[in-house]
C-alpha cells in the first residue's frame, strides 16, 4: 500500500510540474490567422484513427479536446493546407504528443496558421514557429 501511495504523490508531482492536470480532457486548438479570403483545411488523425476533417475561414478557430488513454502514448498527427483562391501550401504537423498515456491529461496545444507558417504554445508564453509552409 506504501507503495502504491507513493507511486500516485510522484505521479501528482510530475503532472504538477508541467502543463497537464490530473485526469483533464486535453485541447488541440487550430485558428486560421492567415488573412482575409483564405482558407486551412485541417485533416487530423490521433493514434492512426481519422477525427475530423474540416475547414476554417480566416479569423474562425476549432477546438477538439479528448481524454487521454491510460497506458498508450497519443500522438495526433495533422495535415494543413491553405491559400487564397486555392489551396497552395500545405504541410504534416504533430498536433499533440504525451510523453506516456499516464501523464496525457490536461495539456492544451494551440496551434494558429500565418502566412509564413503554424505557430505553437501552450498557451503561457507568445505562440513561436514551429513549421513552415511547404
Amino acid at each position: 500500500m506504501n507503495r502504491f501511495l507513493c507511486f500516485l504523490f510522484v505521479m501528482a508531482f510530475c503532472v504538477g510540474l508541467g502543463d497537464a492536470k490530473l485526469f483533464g480532457k486535453n485541447h488541440v486548438n487550430f485558428k486560421n490567422s492567415i488573412g482575409p479570403g483564405a482558407q486551412v483545411k485541417v485533416f487530423c488523425k490521433l493514434n492512426g484513427k481519422q477525427l475530423f476533417d474540416l475547414w476554417l475561414n480566416f479569423g474562425e478557430s476549432y477546438d477538439y479536446s479528448f481524454h487521454g488513454k491510460f497506458v498508450t502514448t497519443n500522438k495526433m498527427d495533422c495535415f494543413l493546407m491553405q491559400g487564397v483562391g486555392g489551396l497552395k501550401f500545405s504541410t504534416w504537423i504533430r498536433a499533440f504528443q504525451g510523453a506516456s498515456g499516464a501523464f496525457d491529461h490536461g495539456k492544451q496545444n494551440f496551434w494558429d496558421c500565418r502566412t509564413d507558417g503554424i505557430y505553437f504554445t501552450h498557451g503561457k508564453d507568445a505562440p513561436k514557429l514551429e513549421y513552415k509552409w511547404q
